[in-house]
């Protein structure tokens, strides 16, 4: 998966192939192993909204990467060009994982790809997406999309969350973070989050848990509850949940979860901690609340997950910077 291929033609979104390009192309500082080597390819010079590019290669270059990413498609009332889904379907079938940012998932869904697959885009277009092709299994109230060799994302923003996810199953949650701390973005949401909330996205010091959520992450070794984070807050537990919806877009115990999680993960890529006392560090209590909990929610054992990512990161003063930096 070490190579990438942006696959660009006429009438591609800058905003999501340059995003691309930036997630991949630049290494965080410390990482052990050589990093993605990134090629622009396309059937020729092309126009990306107001910018022209010079790919590095041709499409036929698509079946040779590890991963292809197909950034959004500007004018969905066209169909997207047939040497470009044809190129992507020929990467598909030899053994490449695809991932589309944004509307890219038209051009993943005329190639075949989705059929018979959960899939998401814009929440603009999720409509059109399932009209057009009514196959796909269309999810309007997702993030982003993993079925393994083929991933979809929403827009904007969430197309940085998928290229992050990329990040984190290719070389685990440490170097992830790193490259979200270089990119001043947070590290990790959630594939399931919903796309849009019903108020507006709020800055990080104006909303109901801005003082909450560091308090938490700094004592996630506690055996915290929603009574104690609501008691925190001076709210009900009601109104808790409510206003966790709205900022995370999940629940209180489940968000709690999520933040034990990803620092258990941080602790075995960058600690020689046994499993019992990362279990502790992180609020878990025994380490076989914390196999159970981490094979749910990673897919592999904690001790797997090691010996996988571990040689992956050169640790740094950084590696374990303290987990309220992953807000």
């Amino acid at each position: 998966m070490d190579s990438i291929a942006l696959a660009v033609t006429d009438g591609m979104l800058h905003f999501e192939l340059s995003l691309a390009y930036e997630v991949f192309a630049a290494a965080p500082p410390g990482v052990a192993d050589p990093w993605y080597s990134v090629a622009v390819c396309g059937p020729g010079p092309a126009r990306a909204g107001r910018f022209r590019l010079e790919p590095d290669h041709g499409l036929d270059r698509l079946p040779l990467a590890g991963t292809v990413i197909v950034p959004g498609w500007a004018d969905l009332d066209e169909d997207p060009p047939a040497d470009l889904v044809d190129a992507v379907r020929a990467a598909h079938e030899a053994g490449a994982r695809v991932a589309s940012l944004c509307t890219g998932a038209f051009v993943l869904a005329a190639a075949g790809l989705l059929d018979g697959r959960r899939a998401t885009t814009h929440w603009a277009h999720t409509e059109a997406l399932a009209a057009r092709y009514p196959r796909v299994e269309v999810d309007p109230d997702v993030l982003y999309v993993d079925n393994g060799s083929v991933l979809t994302s929403a827009g904007k923003a969430a197309a940085l969350d998928l290229c992050l996810h990329l990040i984190r199953l290719d070389r685990g949650s440490s170097v992830a973070n790193a490259v979200a701390r270089r990119l001043v973005v947070p590290p990790h949401r959630a594939g399931g989050q919903a796309q849009f909330v019903t108020t507006p996205v709020p800055a990080p010091d104006n909303h109901p848990l801005a003082e909450l959520l560091p308090w938490v992450t700094e004592r996630l070794d506690q055996p915290l509850t929603v009574e104690d984070l609501a008691r925190r807050a001076r709210m009900s537990s009601r109104n808790l949940g409510r206003h966790f919806r709205s900022v995370t877009g999940t629940t209180p115990l489940q968000w709690l979860l999520t933040q034990r999680i990803r620092y258990a993960q941080e602790l075995l890529e960058t600690t020689d901690d046994s499993v019992e006392t990362i279990a502790a560090a992180t609020g878990m209590g025994t380490a076989t609340t914390l196999r159970r909990h981490f094979n749910r929610t990673v897919g592999v054992p904690p001790d797997t997950y090691r010996r996988t990512f571990r040689s992956r990161t050169r640790p740094g003063p950084d590696d374990v910077r303290h987990h309220h930096e992953r807000l």
